[in-house]
C-alpha cells in the first residue's frame, strides 16, 4: 500500500534544502509518495519577522545550518544571489524581489506535474550548494531538465498563470497552518505535522506504524 505525505517547503529556507535529499531518498526507499507544496518565505509573508527576532537569532541559524550540512556531508554556501533581496545588517526586506516569486511559481507549476519534489531538490542544490549566479546562464534549465521538466514551459506558466499559481501557494500556506504549523520544512502525514529536517526519522517511525513498506 502506497502511503502519501505532504511537504511544505520554501526556496529561501536552508533547512528545507537540508531536508530535501532525505525526502527524495524516502520516496526511493519506501512505497511513499510526497506531494511538494510550495509556500512563500517568511520574508514575504511576514516582512518584519527578522526585525522582531532576537539579535542572536540570525547568527545562530547561520552557525547551525553550516554545522548540520558538515555533519550530513551536504555542500552548503551562502546563496549568490539570495532568493530574497535583504539587507542582512539591518534585516530589512527590499521592496523589489526579482527572484522569489518566479521561483516559487515555477515550483508550484512543477508540483502540478507531480515533480515538485524533484524540482525543489535540483534547484535548491544550485541555490544553497555553492553555485554562484545560479539564476544566470543555463543553470536552472539544466536543473529543471534533471527533474524531468522544461524550464521554458515552467517559466511561461509562472508568467501567464501567476494569479492562479499564487492562489494555490496561498492554499498551501493555509493547509500548513491547518495542520498545526507555520514554518518549513514541514512534512504532514495523516494530518500530523513534523517540522524541521531533524524530525524526519520521527515521521518515518510514525509512517511505519501505518504500514510504510520498503519498495
Amino acid at each position: 500500500m502506497t502511503l502519501h505525505a505532504d511537504v511544505y517547503w520554501s526556496f529561501r529556507s536552508p533547512y528545507s534544502y537540508l531536508a530535501t535529499r532525505r525526502y527524495v531518498a524516502l520516496t526511493e526507499q519506501y512505497d511513499l509518495e510526497i506531494n511538494q507544496r510550495f509556500v512563500y518565505p517568511l520574508a514575504i509573508r511576514e516582512p518584519d519577522f527578522f526585525e522582531k527576532n532576537h539579535p542572536n537569532w540570525l547568527g545562530y541559524v547561520f552557525r547551525d545550518i553550516f554545522r548540520v550540512a558538515q555533519h550530513m556531508g551536504i555542500p552548503m554556501a551562502p546563496p549568490n544571489p539570495d532568493p530574497i533581496v535583504q539587507d542582512i545588517a539591518t534585516r530589512k526586506i527590499a521592496d523589489e524581489q526579482p527572484y522569489i516569486f518566479e521561483l516559487t511559481r515555477m515550483g508550484q507549476a512543477a508540483s502540478r506535474r507531480g515533480k515538485g519534489l524533484a524540482f525543489a531538490n535540483e534547484v535548491s542544490q544550485l541555490i544553497w550548494g555553492g553555485t554562484a549566479g545560479w539564476n544566470e546562464g543555463d543553470h536552472l534549465e539544466k536543473a529543471a531538465g534533471r527533474a524531468g521538466l522544461d524550464l521554458a514551459e515552467l517559466r511561461a506558466e509562472a508568467s501567464t498563470q501567476s494569479k492562479e499559481l499564487d492562489a494555490e501557494i496561498a492554499e498551501n500556506q493555509k493547509a500548513l497552518e491547518a495542520a498545526g504549523h507555520w514554518g518549513v520544512p514541514t512534512l504532514v502525514f495523516e494530518g500530523e505535522p513534523f517540522f524541521g529536517q531533524d524530525r524526519i526519522d520521527l515521521a518515518v517511525w510514525r509512517m511505519e506504524q501505518k504500514g510504510l513498506a520498503p519498495r
